[in-house]
């Protein structure tokens, strides 16, 4: 499959630079709203503050004519923990958790994932094709979905208004299918790869049966592995290639399937470039991949935004989609209660696998969760991903359920004994962007005419509106004038530790 995603043809060039001169005229008189989260306590709250300032103290200018990379989508990944954790809550605040999730009147996520057979968020080990040696897949069944994770999925795509593509990825091949013969770690015998591109296809065809549609795949989670803590397969940049090319691509095709496939799936440091350019310079398997997915754990403070921009420079017509980031490694001996107040997102308290084990501590400082989730969504899209998912998108007040003792955060946690859900920072952080910028929409340049505080970024959406998001991560409140190019000008006020979406409508 070529990158259609990411294809830049005259007419769609002539149509959306059109749009920019349209829109030179149009914000003149564009009606301004402004959302607010912040540590105070404003959850996405409208803020009316506009022309208060006689002078500010930093001049921002949007560069509607400097386009970049084009959004796919943010959301999160819907797993069996999550879904069991919802499960346990009474009908209606489950319904309301996916409405708030789904619908436009919440958070209106439109990228989801979820994994292919058992991952660490499952309740157990499982796989779809637990007989050994059924090379024909007659035993194939996604009967372990049937309980939790399916209903949960089902149910977010009847939300009102809901739209959102699904990204799937297995953790691990069937067992039989390894060198080890084990759910953990092991490679996939060649003999297998035709089988494991199959069993693919009986996935997607599985689920479209049940009214499920997919739309993106990774061919495993994680190549490089995770220690062989929980499911996993390793694969070699080659190895994958190989695969994508030669069997998987191919099976999909002639299944009639048409899936965006995304390489890699793994964290963001120096293996992103030789990954990249292992998959791309081979004609075959590039011809099926649109881009690179991505993961966060290289570091809580650093976006590895010198890795994705050089592979988006060398490769700038594939894409490049983070795929899985949460509050990571929850130890048993974190306090997990803090995790249910609102002012630990903002204190520098979180530790991560990092903290504790990696020999470079300067990527995995203890830090703040809200930061680190804002950074990675402005600074990431400014270093040009193309779409942000999250990982779990619910779990209970624990961090789980987990099989593999691997808990980690979500933005929304439920406590099912108390019927009780509690709606993180993290949640409105991600709806900042979700709600408001829209599949299709263009990044577009930012000017300042000093060095300033805040992070920012921005986009021009399809319809015309141009969204432009700030984060002041000082103690202290500032000013800035925010102008579209020279034609509208307004004066914003931002709190210390906040973060705001503007909208010119």
């Amino acid at each position: 499959m070529s990158l259609r995603l990411f294809s830049t043809s005259t007419s769609k060039l002539l149509t959306f630079f059109a749009l920019i001169v349209a829109l030179s005229f149009k914000v003149q008189a564009a009606p301004i709203e402004v959302y607010q989260t912040g540590r105070q306590g404003d959850r996405l709250q409208p803020i009316e503050q506009l022309g208060r300032f006689a002078k500010t103290e930093h001049k921002l200018t949007i560069e509607l004519e400097e386009c970049y990379q084009t959004v796919v989508g943010f959301g999160g990944a819907f797993t069996e923990a999550g879904a069991h954790a919802l499960s346990e809550l009474s009908g209606e605040k489950r319904a309301q958790v996916l409405r708030d999730y789904f619908s436009p009147e919440g958070a209106h996520l439109t990228l989801t994932r979820t994994h292919i057979a058992s991952c660490d968020f499952s309740l157990k080990n499982y796989t779809y094709a637990p007989v050994p040696g059924d090379v024909e897949l007659n035993y194939f069944s996604i009967e372990p979905d049937q309980r939790f994770l399916l209903p949960m999925i089902k149910d977010s795509l009847a939300v009102e208004g809901a739209d959102f593509k699904i990204m799937a990825s297995p953790w691990t091949a069937p067992p039989w299918m390894k060198t080890n013969n084990h759910w953990n770690g092991g490679e996939l015998k060649k003999e297998y790869y035709s089988v494991f591109a199959d069993y693919f296809v009986k996935y997607i065809q599985a689920y479209a049966k049940e009214g499920v549609d997919i739309w993106g795949l990774t061919p495993t989670n994680e190549p490089l592995g995770n220690n062989s803590s929980w499911e996993s397969v390793h694969f070699s940049a080659e190895e994958m290639r190989e695969f994508i090319g030669e069997h998987l691509g191919p099976t999909l095709d002639a299944a009639g399937l048409d899936m965006s496939i995304w390489a890699f799936d793994q964290n963001r440091d120096h293996e992103m470039l030789h990954w990249a350019e292992t998959i791309y310079n081979d004609p075959l398997a590039s011809s099926y991949v649109d881009g690179l997915a991505v993961h966060w754990y290289q570091s809580t403070v650093d976006v590895g935004g010198k890795n994705l921009d050089i592979v988006h420079n060398k490769f700038p017509y594939k894409g490049i989609i983070h795929s899985e980031g949460c509050l990571d490694s929850i130890r048993n001996d974190e306090p997990i209660g803090d995790m249910l107040e609102d002012d630990w997102y903002w204190r520098p308290e979180a530790t991560d696998w990092g903290f504790f084990w990696a020999p470079d501590k300067s990527h995995h400082p203890k830090y703040r969760p809200f930061y680190r989730y804002v950074r990675d969504l402005i600074q990431g899209f400014n270093h040009n991903l193309n779409g942000w998912i999250d990982w779990n998108l619910v779990l209970n007040s624990r961090g789980g359920p987990n099989h593999a003792n691997n808990f980690c955060g979500a933005p929304i946690l439920v406590d099912s004994g108390r019927d009780y859900v509690y709606y993180t920072p993290l949640y409105y952080a991600i709806a900042h962007f979700s709600k408001y910028v829209r599949p299709d929409a263009k990044r577009v340049g930012l000017s300042s005419s000093e060095e300033n505080p805040l992070w920012t970024t921005a986009f021009l959406n399809t319809d015309g509106s141009i969204v432009f998001v700030a984060f002041n991560p000082d103690e202290r409140t500032t000013s800035f004038s925010l102008s579209t190019g020279g034609k509208n000008t307004v004066k914003l006020s931002i709190p210390g530790q906040a973060l705001q979406t503007v909208i010119f409508r």
